[in-house]
């Protein structure tokens, strides 16, 4: 894995541009069961963290996580921002300084841990739970072609939310009319998954 400020600016970048691409359909899929605000809340605050890319690329990996940790706790309203906040928060705090490939499982399993606690929630919820956790069980698996399967499973894990019924969040509220609406949460981290993937075959 590829750890230079090239590089680190490059995985800011996909992950930026990547939100902010879809904040549309995000905003369309939260207007179905939420506040119909995470598209605009998600893009404020990759924008937020695009504008400072090339200062947080010459940092180290660890620390340009918990800059956009930090920035998305700031600049992202509703749950969201620390939800994902506390995700790259604790991606920061539990990755080594130049880390390896055997690094990244336990520290996903650690920044899950924390939005689990964070959100006091579960997967099967109907959040972004039901994509990250699928991601990390299959990481633990590992085997060959396994960036390009993280994608794939993220998609489907996200598209296995349409049927759920809300138990968590402003989509709970619905009940039984949660159903039959992909989880706005669920799509974004699909998205963020779908970016690093990218940037991690980048690197091979």
């Amino acid at each position: 894995m590829t750890n230079t400020a090239a590089a680190r600016g490059r995985l800011i970048r996909a992950m930026a541009d990547r939100l902010i691409v879809h904040a549309e359909e995000l905003t369309v899929l939260d207007q179905a069961i939420g506040d119909g605000d995470h598209g605009l809340n998600m893009k404020r605050g990759f924008e937020a963290v695009l504008a400072e890319a090339d200062t947080l690329a010459e940092l180290s990996l660890p620390e340009v996580l918990s800059g956009i940790g930090k920035t998305l706790v700031m600049r992202v309203g509703g749950a969201s921002g620390p939800l994902y906040g506390t995700l790259f928060l604790t991606l920061g705090k539990t990755l080594p300084t130049d880390p390896s490939a055997a690094d990244l499982v336990p520290a996903l399993d650690a920044a899950v841990a924390a939005v689990k606690a964070r959100g006091k929630s579960e997967a099967g919820q109907k959040t972004m739970l039901d994509v990250l956790v699928p991601v990390l069980e299959d990481m633990k698996h590992g085997g060959d072609g396994l960036p390009g399967r993280l994608a794939a499973v993220a998609q489907a894990a996200a598209e296995a939310t349409v049927p759920m019924r809300a138990v968590r969040g402003r989509a709970s509220f619905l009940g039984e009319r949660s159903v039959g609406h992909m989880d706005p949460g669920a799509r974004s981290s699909a998205l963020l998954v779908d970016a690093v993937v990218a940037w991690l075959e980048e690197q091979a």
